[in-house]
């Protein structure tokens, strides 16, 4: 196997900010004059200082949002995609954003149905995050998922975005314990793809806030707001973006009696577990039937948009009918 010990030369890929405080470009010139004796003394940016303007997150429930619900979002999910996109939407009116990733998609399905998607909206960001569902199902092997995983990145990137990976979390805490090995095997192959296509990691297993129960969904295969909130912010660190997200401090979960715990477990392996056991069993996924939420390159609707921007990027509606 050829080694990578080193990112290649001239990695133009996180954005270095090398200037300070950026003027929002979207406020008019009737601003007071920076030196003015009525400028405000909170002189913090509206605008977020970085290259992008066109935004795909490719993906599965994960990338999806699914456990962030959000009426008010499309497909009724934020997420942590849609959070790096309102982060990196303000102060950019023409920044446009998508999300081609549906729930239950494999790592072959999401090649299928979401490359030559996200390759036509012409973006110059792209996130994948995609074979953990392979590495749930028996016999998924994490090398041959990099194998696959490594032609799909060379074509991404050869069009000169800027492509993010999403290495896995370290599930040794909870109820994907048994596959923490594999995961591992996958996060290091993931690096040897990263360096060789000069990709960013979105480092998960690092990121140990995840261990607090709280990051986590009550299904306990998915991320809680908080969670995804968390997940975003390592994101917008790993592309040395400036954001407003700040780390938040859950407060410490209730201690409960053996008797609760145990109660708690049987409610959970009712409702989530065994669904998915049967869904698995019958090779069916919760994604049939489903489309994506942000199906094409719009505005970015939430903090940092103009009011009176719209329900929804303009056709929409008709793509996910189509």
């Amino acid at each position: 196997m050829e080694l990578f010990l080193q990112l290649p030369g001239g990695n133009k890929l996180r954005w270095r900010s090398l200037t300070g405080t950026v003027q929002d470009k979207g406020v008019s010139n009737t601003n007071p004059p920076e030196n003015s004796p009525d400028t405000p003394a909170d002189t913090t940016a509206d605008t977020v200082t970085h290259p992008w303007t066109r935004y795909v997150a490719m993906g599965d429930s994960f990338t999806e949002g699914i456990g962030d619900p959000e009426p008010a979002s499309p497909g009724g999910h934020r997420g942590w995609a849609d959070r790096v996109a309102e982060e990196l939407s303000r102060g950019h009116n023409d920044f446009a954003y998508a999300n081609l990733a549906v729930r239950g998609r494999l790592l072959q399905q999401i090649v299928d149905q979401q490359m030559a998607h996200c390759l036509s909206l012409k973006p110059d960001l792209i996130t994948l995050s995609a074979g953990g569902n392979d590495l749930i199902r028996p016999g998924g092997d994490p090398d041959v998922l990099a194998e696959k995983l490594d032609s799909v990145v060379q074509i991404l990137s050869l069009g000169g975005a800027t492509v993010v990976l999403f290495n896995g979390p370290d599930t040794g805490s909870t109820v994907l314990g048994r596959i923490r090995s594999k995961v591992a095997i996958y996060n290091e192959n993931l690096r040897t793809i990263a360096a060789r296509h000069d990709a960013v990691i979105a480092d998960m297993w690092s990121l140990r806030q995840l261990n607090d129960p709280q990051m986590w969904n009550v299904d306990r295969l998915h991320f809680s707001p908080l969670g995804h909130h968390t997940i975003a912010a390592m994101v917008l660190d790993s592309l040395n973006v400036e954001h407003t997200l700040q780390p938040l401090s859950p407060k410490p979960l209730p201690q409960r009696s053996w008797r609760e715990a145990r109660s708690g477990d049987l409610v959970w392996a009712r409702e989530y577990f065994v669904p998915w056991v049967v869904r698995r069993l019958r090779h069916r996924s919760s994604g049939d039937g489903m489309t994506a939420k942000r199906p094409l390159a719009g505005p970015v609707f939430g903090p940092g948009v103009p009011l009176g921007s719209g329900e929804g990027p303009p056709g929409a509606e008709d793509a996910v009918r189509s």
